[in-house]
């Protein structure tokens, strides 16, 4: 994303998205970056719109995260669940997902392992223990990325406002100037008779 700069300084970005810069004076933006008001507008318009793109990728990755969180915790529950009843020589009865809308009855005996689907079509067996871990882990890094994901849509919340608001001075600026540009040869004409 290039950028005229704005009121001077570089600007700052968090994660590869790039910040917004405040006009505090229009006509100094203007001359300074050499635009005019129409490439100016157009510009931001366009920055606007790279916002609203990034906007659309990242809450695409916080509902993958949010629908992933409780997927770990459950399997956390079940694990928890048979080491519990390792050593009571009861069975467990479970349904479980053989295909979406497909179910199976299981009879689980004690067991000293699980098999977990790590992605990709691989699945891999590990103790209780490790399982128990390797879940931990995955859900306390789902947890942080989540909560990174929803500090950048704050951030890039902010930019987008703060860009809106650019686009509406700029263009309210540009609206000004052209009344005061209509209204000085009227005034002039009409002090001449």
């Amino acid at each position: 994303m290039s950028s005229p700069s704005g009121s001077g300084g570089d600007l700052t970005e968090r994660r590869g998205i790039p910040a917004a810069k405040f006009l505090q004076d229009v006509e100094t933006y203007l001359s300074q970056s050499g635009l005019d008001p129409n490439s100016a507008l157009a510009f931001h318009q366009e920055r606007l719109q790279q916002y609203k793109v990034v906007e659309m990728k990242l809450l695409a990755q916080q509902r993958d995260l949010q629908a992933k969180i409780p997927d770990i915790e459950k399997c956390l529950e079940v694990v928890a669940t048979l080491e519990a009843r390792k050593g009571t020589g009861e069975a467990l009865l479970a349904d479980f997902e053989v295909s979406e809308g497909i179910y199976s009855r299981a009879r689980i005996e004690d067991t000293d392992s699980v098999c977990l689907w790590l992605g990709a079509n691989v699945m891999l067996e590990y103790s209780c223990e490790e399982a128990t871990a390797l879940l931990q882990n995955n859900l306390e890094n789902a947890k942080a990325s989540l909560e990174v994901l929803v500090a950048d849509l704050q951030f890039l919340r902010d930019q987008v406002t703060v860009t809106q608001v650019t686009i509406a001075r700029v263009y309210n600026w540009d609206v000004h100037q052209r009344r005061v540009k209509q209204v000085t040869p009227t005034a002039i004409a009409a002090a001449d008779s």
